[in-house]
């Protein structure tokens, strides 16, 4: 099954828009975190993160919904990542809902 372009797999989940995009970035942003993390045990993680083990270790294995996005972005800064959020145009014209005319 092919995915629509501009779409992502929260959309084909049923998450709104907005849910989709943000969960979007958190998984992005979690692999980018998990590449860097690599380079460390996780006795090191726990002191560049000031986390505990448990904290890491729940990191390391996915467990992205225990995280926000604003701490998630504190991890990258503190592995020397640089996170930006980038806003495009839509390819397509949004269609107002019948509710906002």
């Amino acid at each position: 099954m092919r995915r629509a372009k501009g779409r992502n797999v929260f959309d084909d989940l049923g998450f709104s828009r907005e849910e989709a995009a943000g969960l979007q970035i958190k998984v992005e942003l979690h692999s980018k975190i998990i590449k860097q993390a690599k380079h460390y045990k996780q006795a090191e993680l726990q002191k560049i993160l000031h986390e505990t083990q448990l904290r890491v270790s729940d990191l390391l294995r996915g467990k992205i919904a225990k995280f926000s996005l604003e701490t998630l972005i504190d991890y990258a800064s503190a592995l020397n990542l640089r996170p930006q959020i980038v806003t495009r145009q839509p390819t397509v014209e949004l269609q107002p809902s019948a509710a906002s005319t």
